[in-house]
């Protein structure tokens, strides 16, 4: 086993930029048109060469994959399709020897309905794990026991026809919620964690964080008034939107259940977590109070930048400004793509002529923020969003809502390695999701050398991005969000560094800062300095060093 050149560094975590892999799609080692493990290895030296300094890995557990992985039948044991434990051992080591280190992702709220506990759990009122997921009475008239919504549309509970009780499910319904009041489920969950951490995982992603408790009361949800419904936890179709959601997730008992499993975290060397809030209304104030103390999360990111809405000046230091004032200790990690929402290339970019661009001046943005960064896979290519027919769909939530809510399989399509290659170099059988043709333009051979392209411009970045540490660990002050111009101070020690960057398709000005600047290069941007004033070309930033 090679040796690893990580250091122990308890803070690698603060202003990291983790890479997401979703590992269906990322490389097919095996002919059999899904990806693996052993794939994710092989490709490893990309990731790399990128310069991130982690990788989150989507679920690889044993699962029935109705929802892909986030139904885990097996939380200790990797699912066939994706190879066995000695392969992830062999994962976990070639990221080392890179320099990588390994996040994976846990869904700790719910499971399938195939894991062992719940098929105990179902079999009566009486056996050892009765209460281990969210049982209750129906209504007097057989309806379900409260209003709760499913985030894949329709009640959040199924009628179980055995105990002759209804089950919680806030996704689908063959993903029922474990019950975390109960003692012996965070037991077993802690252990799940410990299991990992021994194998050497880095950390963890945490899906749907704010989701592990409920109301023990099981109280109603309040209706929510049609102007703060937003879309973006659920898409609009779909009635989740209509309800503030008081009493199904956002419970006060999640602190310290979080405090314990950082806890565990803390036994090991220099271990991060991040989680997932998923909520429209109160996403920051939650990721304020997890990654409080010091003693819960390390990070969390919330859906604010996931959001359909691109980003302006003016909405990126609010977002901001409102996560220092509801976490003024915590951490943010951002990200503007991932694998449960439309590629931000084709979210934000319809109607922008110069796409890639506009690609290179949101990734330069989205490193520039206080905070860690998540980069989703392709995103380094700026790969679209893939328009599927309906019958290549495999989600099941975009099965529900078509046409008008597509589903999440657009942005899941395979990695595109070479153009010339079969589906784009992902594997020779059929891939589980058609690869787009035009994506193949966009493969990683057609970009790698190429300095005007995407995948150069993260990569380079990326290196500006570690030579200055202000932009990994430095504070952020806003000196301008008026006009398609944001600009902002990134301060680390006896570092101070301006940027500036023009969010529009046209030519603007921005004013410089009272102190003397020296302009940096490096990051691939050209701009023009003026009577103390700098103009920027259309999707275009400029850095200097405050002296």
């Amino acid at each position: 086993m090679s040796e690893s050149i990580l250091q122990v560094d308890k803070d690698w975590w603060r202003g990291a930029v983790i890479y997401q892999i979703y590992p269906r799609s990322y490389q097919d080692s095996n002919g059999d048109g899904i990806g693996d493990l052993k794939g994710i290895t092989a490709r490893l030296p990309h990731v790399a060469s990128l310069g991130a300094d982690a990788i989150w890995i989507s679920p690889f557990f044993t699962s029935p994959m109705k929802d892909f992985g986030y139904d885990v039948s097996n939380y200790t044991d990797v699912d066939g399709i994706f190879g066995n434990l000695a392969d992830f051992d062999a994962l976990i080591a070639e990221a080392h020897r890179l320099g990588i280190r390994v996040m994976i992702d846990l869904v700790l709220s719910h499971t399938s309905d195939q894991h062992p506990w719940f098929v105990e759990s179902r079999s009566s009122r009486t056996n050892a794990k009765a209460d281990w997921y969210v049982w209750a009475d129906s209504k007097p008239d057989g309806t379900p026991p409260n209003n709760w919504l499913s985030i894949f549309g329709g009640s959040a509970w199924a009628w179980d026809p055995t105990r002759l009780q209804y089950y919680l499910h806030n996704f689908l319904t063959s993903q029922p919620d474990l019950n975390l009041h109960n003692p012996d489920v965070q037991e077993a969950l802690l252990g799940v964690e410990r299991f990992w951490l021994e194998r050497g995982v880095d950390g963890f992603r945490l899906d749907t964080i704010n989701f592990y408790f409920h109301d023990k009361q099981l109280r109603d949800n309040p209706a929510l008034a049609p102007e703060r419904r937003n879309a973006s936890t659920a898409p609009a179709v779909n009635p989740y939107n209509y309800q503030e959601h008081l009493y199904d997730k956002n419970q006060p008992e999640n602190l310290a259940f979080l405090k314990r499993f950082r806890s565990v975290m803390d036994e090991f060397p220099a271990i991060a977590a991040v989680g997932e809030v998923g909520d429209s209304q109160r996403g920051l104030e939650i990721a304020g109070e997890y990654t409080s103390g010091g003693d819960k999360m390390h990070m969390c990111y919330a859906f604010e930048f996931l959001a359909p809405e691109a980003p302006t000046p003016e909405r990126v230091a609010e977002v901001l400004r409102d996560f220092h004032k509801a976490a003024p200790e915590g951490w943010a990690c951002w990200a503007f793509s991932n694998h449960d929402v439309v590629r931000h290339v084709s979210r934000w970019g319809d109607g922008v002529t110069d796409q890639d661009a506009y690609a290179k001046l949101l990734a330069s943005l989205l490193m520039s923020l206080r905070g860690s960064v998540c980069i989703y896979q392709g995103e380094e290519l700026a790969l679209t969003e893939a328009e599927l027919a309906y019958e290549d769909l495999k989600d099941p939530y975009g099965i529900q809502f078509w046409p008008d809510f597509k589903g999440r399989d657009g942005c899941r399509t395979p990695m595109v390695w070479d153009s010339a290659a079969v589906n784009g170099g992902f594997g020779d059988a059929k891939p589980w999701l058609p690869v787009p043709a035009e994506h193949l333009k966009r493969a990683v051979s057609t970009q790698k050398g190429n300095e005007a392209s995407v995948m150069e411009h993260y990569r380079r970045f990326l290196q500006f991005r570690k030579a200055h540490p202000a932009f990994a660990k430095g504070e952020i002050e806003f000196r301008g969000t008026d006009g398609p111009v944001l600009a902002f101070v990134r301060s680390h020690g006896n570092e101070k560094l301006f940027c500036a960057f023009n969010m529009s398709g046209a030519a603007a000005t921005a004013d410089l800062p009272g102190e003397p600047v020296e302009a940096l290069e490096g990051h691939g941007f050209t701009a023009e300095i003026r009577d103390n004033r700098v103009k920027l070309p259309a999707w275009s930033a400029f850095f200097a060093r405050l002296v």
